[in-house]
């Protein structure tokens, strides 16, 4: 793909600075672009490398002001990274814009694909599947029996999708991903032994939701795990049977949520953070990295820190006094000495 100065400034409806039919046909750092590469500059601490870049064209603010000659094209916009995220959105798009159906695959006949679909080769595509239109089903993807897809989604290369689970439009679910394992549900035995509870409910996801590489959601053990619109999940994040998780909450890698667990909308949880099952976190809710919830969050909006989580301010503080926990414990052993020292002197005078 190749675009001339020109071409994007008018795409951005940004000014031309320089040649305006020089052309690029790729991406890159400011600091680290060579020739044909598109840059960008936005944050003042990198505008030495304005001056030094081999970048054929570097978009920029169009208040900037240059201390010294620039060998690169410049395209100035109202907002530079404004308009170079817009750009690689565009890029993304066009990338990522496959067509067509590939062989081998597998469809079922009573399979219903919508237009303009992507299929990629050995995917599967069991019976009673409903896919939407503008979908793109990557290789090596396998969608189980009675599977419903929305219009325009993405399932990249090695995403399982089990049987009777329901995916909205506009989801985007990265490779390995797993949607529709079986929940862990295991009935003890009075002689030790554990028999496996069957796992009859399914997976729900919303619209405008994205789930990260690696990233598990099992099925209910009866009715739905739910993942609410807007949520957008890490890569290596468990998702335990018959969760829900609020509208628009974002939860970063390594997380894991158990069984039953309620998390409100607009909640941000870390990374590795742990939460156990049947409780509920209130929407709005911030969970630091590394937290352990161990119970139920009632108040909206609040952050929380630790394990077990306790209120940010509070964990802070507690942090401050473990700091001085190896002072205190001198102090503590100095105060015994002469207590001990009092009572000898006591004791002798009695």
């Amino acid at each position: 793909m190749q675009f001339t100065a020109q071409e994007i400034g008018f795409m951005l409806n940004g000014t031309v600075e320089g040649d305006p039919k020089i052309a690029v046909d790729k991406l890159a750092k400011i600091e680290e672009a060579q020739a044909r590469s598109l840059s960008f500059l936005a944050n003042p601490k990198y505008e030495q490398y304005l001056y030094t870049t081999n970048a054929s064209i570097v978009i920029v603010n169009r208040d900037l002001a240059l201390s010294a000659p620039v060998k690169a094209t410049l395209i100035r916009v109202d907002n530079a990274y404004s308009a170079f995220s817009l750009l690689l959105e565009r890029y993304n798009t066009i990338k990522l814009n496959k067509t067509g159906v590939e062989q081998p695959n597998f469809v079922h006949p009573t399979a219903k694909i919508g237009e303009n679909c992507y299929i990629g080769a050995f995917a599967y595509i069991g019976p009673g599947v409903t896919v939407g239109n503008q979908c793109k089903i990557y290789p090596n993807t396998y969608i189980a029996d009675n599977v419903k897809l929305g219009n325009n989604v993405t399932l990249f290369p090695g995403v399982v999708v089990y049987f009777d689970c329901e995916i909205g439009n506009n989801v985007i679910i990265h490779s390995g991903a797993i949607i529709g394992s079986d929940g862990f549900g295991f009935a003890p035995q009075t002689d030790g032994t554990y028999n496996k509870i069957a796992q009859i409910g399914n997976v729900i996801i919303e619209d405008d939701v994205e789930i990260g590489s690696n990233t598990t959601i099992d099925r209910a053990t009866m009715g739905s795990t739910v993942i609410r619109k807007g949520v957008k999940l890490d890569n290596l994040i468990q998702v335990a049977h018959n969760v829900e998780i609020g509208a628009n909450t974002v939860i970063a890698a390594q997380s894991g949520i158990s069984g039953s667990t309620k998390i409100g909308e607009n909640a941000i949880i870390g990374g590795q953070v742990g939460v156990v099952g049947h409780i509920s976190i209130a929407k709005g809710s911030q969970v630091q990295a590394q937290s352990g919830v161990s119970r139920t969050i009632t108040e909206e909006g609040k952050k929380w820190m630790g394990s077990p989580a306790t209120h940010l301010s509070d964990h802070m503080r507690s942090q401050v006094v473990f700091t001085r926990l190896p002072g205190m414990e001198k102090k503590i052993a100095e105060l015994e000495k002469l207590v001990a020292e009092l009572r000898k002197v006591n004791d002798n005078s009695i």
